[in-house]
C-alpha cells in the first residue's frame, strides 16, 4: 500500500489533546474526513484515528483517539499526516493529485527533456509546476494552452513551452 502525505501537525490547541494541522487539502478541512491517519514520527509511523476534526480560522483542528492532553499532543508536533492511497476518490479525466505528477518527466512538444516535477503549489491565477532539469523553471499548469498530455502510465507530461524560458 502506498501513502500520500495530506499535512502535517503543526500545534497545539487547548489543553484536551487537541492538535493544529497543517492541511494540503482543499478545502483544508477535508483532511479530517480521512478517518484514519498514519503519523510519520522520526522516522516511524504510527496508525491514529481521528475523533473530530474542524475548520478554525485560518486553519484545521483536529482531536485524534488516545490523544487526552497536551503533553500527548505536542509529541505529535512536525509529524507527517498521510492516509493510504487508496481512500482518495477517483478524479474526473483530465484532473490530476499533486502527488500522482511530482516525479514525472517533463518534455516539449518537440522533444526537448526539461526535466522532473520536484513539486506543485497553488497561486491566485492558476497551479505552478515546478520542473528541476539542469536549472528550475516554473511552468502554469494550464491544459491545454501548456500542458498538452500527461501521461501517468509512462511517467510524462507534454508541454508547450520555450526551453530557453
Amino acid at each position: 500500500m502506498s501513502r500520500v502525505v495530506l499535512g502535517r501537525v503543526s500545534g497545539l490547541f487547548g489543553v484536551q489533546g487537541w492538535v493544529k494541522v497543517y492541511s494540503h487539502t482543499e478545502p483544508r478541512e477535508n483532511i479530517a474526513t480521512y478517518r484514519n491517519w498514519h503519523l510519520q514520527c522520526n522516522g516511524e509511523w504510527q496508525s491514529v484515528r481521528v475523533e473530530q476534526g474542524r475548520r478554525h480560522g485560518k486553519g484545521v483542528v483536529v482531536k485524534l483517539a488516545g490523544i487526552e492532553d497536551r503533553d500527548q499532543a505536542a509529541a505529535l508536533i512536525g509529524c507527517d499526516i498521510a492516509i493510504e492511497r487508496d481512500q482518495l476518490p477517483p478524479l474526473p479525466p483530465g484532473e490530476y493529485y499533486w502527488t500522482d505528477l511530482e516525479g514525472l518527466r517533463v518534455v516539449t512538444l518537440e522533444g526537448t527533456e526539461l526535466g522532473r516535477v520536484s513539486h506543485l503549489f497553488a497561486t491566485g491565477a492558476n497551479d505552478v509546476m515546478a520542473v528541476q532539469g539542469e536549472r528550475e523553471r516554473l511552468l502554469p499548469f494550464v491544459q491545454p494552452d501548456v500542458i498538452r498530455r500527461v501521461d501517468l502510465e509512462q511517467g510524462l507530461i507534454e508541454v508547450d513551452w520555450d526551453p530557453d524560458f
